[in-house]
């Protein structure tokens, strides 16, 4: 999302590169530069000028430090200046003193507010919060048939009374039935417009009076720019909101929304969605979100997603297969899988640091065209041949059968087997090496390897070591011509 943006504060950097110290002179040019970023990334113009005056006032009066290029301590300044537009920290759902804590659901239609409450609803039964969803728009078709869906799909139940009933009375009688059933919280999916009325305003205080909320979420598709600031600011006036979920973060949007709600609407941005699925749901730290809009990545939210998807009884036996090159195509498949549950590749990718722009979208294309070709190849194996890839070294026979298979030549088979075998071997040194992530000691369960990336996966040949990772500065140079000849790259 914010590929266009970083890329042109990365111009204003340039602009300081070389010069002794920041004066007056050498940062009006990068000063251009990031205005003209952020207002083409559809900041709110008021914001643009807001932001640009604080950063040149603290870069003009910054001490010079030793050690410290004029570029970095600038990049420093803009970075707490987006942290502080942001609001500097997360603010999470309030809990109400005697339960059921209530979350009231807003937005226009389109803009995924059903999805975010099965979403929301998702995120709050992995901090143990029990929830019921309360399905009140009893206007748009099928609207409480896809609540009920989604209930289903994350198991949450869902309390519906047709498209019949009053939905002021839907949300009465859910709110009833979760106090008699000890429900901890209650997330109301309410009707929306295609653009902002009376009616649904009017029907949107009733169900806030009759409720009484402890929080009122406004959902906003990230999509619309600064207006989403201009629409949260509507509703915060005229029905009183919490904060704002931003919705469709992983689309084309330019992020004005990102850097503008806040500030425009004086309201949070709570959570962010990233994608389609039920767990695609973010908590948003302004910080983290500053430093991916600086192409810094965002360690923390990797770390997170792999903590989610990792069982850590199972990590350990896989890092003791790679120390001792027992890593078989078994756990290839798993980690590979374990990988996309994670996210797309490019996703994964924009939150490791110095990554996000030096993988292209083609060859990151390449790479998920090729995971999927490895896995049908894999499918194709017996349960023998995974478990001891030697077998196929030696037996052309072996490799016609699963190229047969799996639809693909018998070269493609041996090459899969070659590279597995090289990276079985990188994956074993890495992970004597101690390679791996800020508190984890290693990606998912992988003692510092990471397969299909940083072990030679066909496609995505990588190179560079990536700042922020622990204990592994990057190979010599003339180990990393080793590996180039070998097709490898690291992570």
């Amino acid at each position: 999302m914010f590929e266009a943006l970083s890329e042109r504060l990365e111009g204003a950097w340039k602009t300081l590169r070389g010069q002794d110290k920041i004066t007056e002179s050498n940062v009006q040019a990068a000063l251009r530069e990031v205005r003209r970023a952020l207002l083409e990334a559809d900041v709110n113009l008021q914001v643009v000028k807001e932001l640009v005056a604080e950063v040149q006032q603290k870069a003009l009066g910054a001490e010079v430090v030793r050690g410290v290029r004029p570029d970095q301590q600038f990049i420093k300044i803009v970075y707490d200046e987006l942290v502080s537009l942001m609001g500097d920290t997360n603010e999470p759902i309030a809990e109400a003193r005697t339960a059921p804590t209530i979350v009231l659901m807003a937005g226009l239609q389109g803009t995924g507010k059903t999805t975010a409450a099965a979403k929301l609803a998702l995120h709050l039964r992995k901090q143990n919060r029990s929830t019921l969803l309360v399905a009140t728009d009893v206007y748009r078709p099928a609207a409480v048939d896809q609540l009920i869906t989604l209930g289903k799909q994350i198991d949450v139940p869902v309390f519906d009374l047709g498209t019949d009933a009053n939905p002021v009375e839907i949300a009465r009688q859910g709110v009833a039935q979760a106090r008699e059933q000890g429900i901890n919280t209650v997330i109301i999916d309410t009707a929306g417009r295609l653009q902002i009325d009376q009616d649904m305003m009017a029907e949107l205080a009733q169900i806030k009076s009759i409720v009484n909320p402890n929080e009122v979420l406004l959902v906003v598709d990230a999509m619309t720019g600064q207006e989403a600031a201009s629409l949260t600011r509507t509703f915060h006036e005229q029905i009183g909101i919490t904060g704002a979920i931003l919705t469709k973060m992983d689309g084309d949007s330019r992020g004005g929304a990102a850097l503008s709600v806040r500030q425009i609407s004086g309201q949070p941005i709570k959570f962010v969605g990233v994608g389609e699925k039920v767990e695609a749901l973010q908590p948003f730290y302004p910080d983290r979100m500053a430093s991916r809009i600086l192409g810094m990545g965002d360690v923390l939210t990797l770390v997170e997603k792999a903590q989610e998807e990792v069982d850590l009884a199972d990590a350990e036996k896989l890092q003791e297969k790679i120390l001792e090159a027992k890593f078989d195509f078994n756990d290839f498949l798993k980690q590979t899988r374990l990988m996309k549950n994670m996210g797309s590749l490019g996703g994964i990718m924009k939150l490791i640091p110095g990554m996000s722009n030096k993988i292209s979208s083609e060859q990151l294309e390449q790479g998920e065209k090729q995971l999927k070709r490895v896995e049908s190849m894999i499918n194709s194996m017996t349960l023998t041949e995974r478990k001891d890839p030697d077998l196929l070294s030696s037996s052309p026979s072996r490799r016609r059968r699963i190229a047969s298979g799996s639809g693909h030549k018998e070269k493609d088979v041996s090459k899969l087997i070659s590279d597995f075998q090289k990276m079985r071997s990188l994956m074993q040194q890495m992970g004597q090496g101690s390679m791996g992530m800020p508190g984890m000691g290693g990606f998912p369960g992988m003692g510092g390897g990471f397969p299909g990336l940083g072990g030679g996966m066909p496609g995505l040949d990588g190179g560079g070591s990536a700042p922020g990772f622990r204990g592994y500065s990057g190979p010599s140079k003339k180990k990393k011509k080793a590996k180039k000849k070998k097709g490898f790259g690291q992570l």
